[in-house]
This record gives structure tokens, C-alpha cells and sequence, in this order.
């Protein structure tokens, strides 16, 4: 297959803000990161069984799924944009080697892995077309991309009970399934949508929960003074509830590509 995929439009991105803001994230993203776990088990699942023996871990966060794929026998090389969470894997011995890295900019040389794995951290690109080519260039034939991804929808109770409370949404911008798709179109793939909610007792929960993962409005840069406490009580007060519970949807994107 052609390496050229249609480029989509980009998303406004401050990287520097995101790696700053997982970084000040990494020593407590492992008690927050239940969707996190979720989405890499059943990314892991869909090519634990392939024969390669080197994986590239891309957008490794701590290093978690570093060390599942070790356990199954693998090599691995972390890679993350964010220094503290590449020192917290580092730390941990989760993978071989370790890669301070944008995923749009892999400094790794063409056909040099066997697997590469990204879990929720595409959604983080620029231009997700020039993401999966750089995974896909530096993955061997016959070797495999697995990577999920937020779709548009995501976190949509959030940003419409912000809408009330400011007029402003402060939440990510994801692409349309449409146009991940469209991402995917020069290469041999499968894409798979799910849709997950999570249910807090209270907006505060909710907001932590964010807070402790490094995820909170973070494509336009860090935003100040969103967590005060009254604010907070306006937000929970705007927030649609359901069931005595204030939930929060993710609509994830599973996706394999197949290195031809």
C-alpha cells in the first residue's frame, strides 16, 4: 500500500502544554487512568498474538503497557513527548530503551520495529494523517499498527455544562470518525468505534479524574482558573445528571493497520 494518506485539517495543538501537563500528571496517572487500562487491554489483545519481537510503545505515559508487552516477551522502546512521565517508565524499567519523541517526528530509522502500540495518544497530533504514516513508516512488512484514539463526542456532558456556565466548551476538539477513517484510507486497516461512560458521584470527582490523567483542555494550551470552587459548584449545578450520577462519554476508536 502507498505510503500518502489525504492530509485532514489540523487540529491547533500546544505541544509544549501537553507535555508539560503530563508530565505534573505522571506520578498520578496510574490511580486515574482507568480508561486508559481499559482501552490499551483491548488494544493489547488485538496483537499480542504476532510474532515480532520489537514493539514501539508510542505515547508510553508511564510505562504500564511498556511492561505488559515485556511480560509477553517482548522488546520494547518508549517513546513519550513528556519528559516526566518517559523518568517515571524510566524509573519503573518498563521498557529497553527510551525515546523523548513526538510521534510526528519518530527519530527511529524506516522498517525498524515490528509493532507499533499507541494508546490514546494520537488524539494528542497535530495532523493524524502524519502520525500513522510515521508509525507506519518505521514498522517492517508484515509487522502491525495498533493504536486507539478519542472521537469526536468525547466528553460532550463536560463541555455542554461549561457551555452553560461561560459560554466557552473547555474541552478538547477530536476528530470525526469520518475523518479518522479518512486518516486510514491508504493503508490495509480495520477500524472499530466504542462508546464508554464513566459515572462520578460528583462534578469534583469528575473533574479530578481529568486532573489526574493530565487531560484537561489541553489543545490550545493550559486554561487558568477553572477549578475554583464556586465555579465548580456552577458547573455540577449546569451538569446534566443521570441516575444520581454525572456521567462522562468517551467515544474511542480502535484501529489496526496492517504494515504491507
Amino acid at each position: 500500500m502507498a505510503l500518502a494518506t489525504e492530509h485532514l485539517p489540523s487540529i491547533s495543538v500546544d505541544k509544549s502544554a501537553i507535555a508539560a501537563a503530563f508530565s505534573r500528571a505522571a506520578g498520578s496517572y496510574d490511580t486515574a487512568a482507568d480508561l486508559q487500562r481499559k482501552t490499551g487491554e483491548t488494544l493489547l489483545a488485538l496483537g499480542h498474538q504476532h510474532t515480532g519481537g520489537l514493539v514501539l510503545d508510542a505515547g508510553c505515559g508511564t510505562g504500564h503497557f511498556s511492561r505488559r508487552w515485556r511480560e509477553i516477551g517482548k522488546q520494547v522502546i518508549a517513546l513519550d513527548l513528556a519528559a516526566g512521565m518517559l523518568d517515571h517508565a524510566r524509573q519503573q524499567q518498563s521498557a529497553d530503551d527510551y525515546l523523548l519523541a513526538d510521534i510526528e517526528h519518530i527519530p527511529l530509522p524506516d522498517q525498524s520495529v515490528d509493532i507499533c502500540f499507541s494508546n490514546l495518544a494520537v488524539q494528542w497530533c497535530a495532523d493524524l494523517s502524519v502520525a500513522l504514516a510515521q508509525l507506519y513508516r518505521v514498522t517492517r512488512r508484515g509487522g502491525i499498527i495498533l493504536f486507539s484514539t478519542l472521537a469526536e463526542g468525547s466528553l460532550d456532558e463536560l463541555g455542554q455544562a461549561w457551555q452553560q456556565v461561560d459560554g466557552k466548551r473547555h474541552v478538547n476538539d477530536f476528530l470525526p470518525f469520518q475523518q479518522i477513517n479518512a486518516a486510514c484510507l491508504g493503508y490495509r486497516y480495520q477500524l472499530t468505534p466504542q462508546l464508554y461512560q464513566q459515572q462520578f458521584p460528583d462534578v469534583i470527582a469528575l473533574m479530578r479524574s481529568l486532573q489526574g490523567i493530565g487531560a484537561t483542555h489541553l489543545h490550545q494550551g493550559r486554561e487558568a482558573g477553572l477549578s475554583g470552587r464556586q465555579r465548580l459548584l456552577g458547573l455540577q449545578r449546569a451538569y446534566n445528571m443521570q441516575a444520581s450520577h454525572y456521567p462522562l462519554s468517551y467515544h474511542l476508536v480502535y484501529g489496526v493497520i496492517y504494515r504491507d
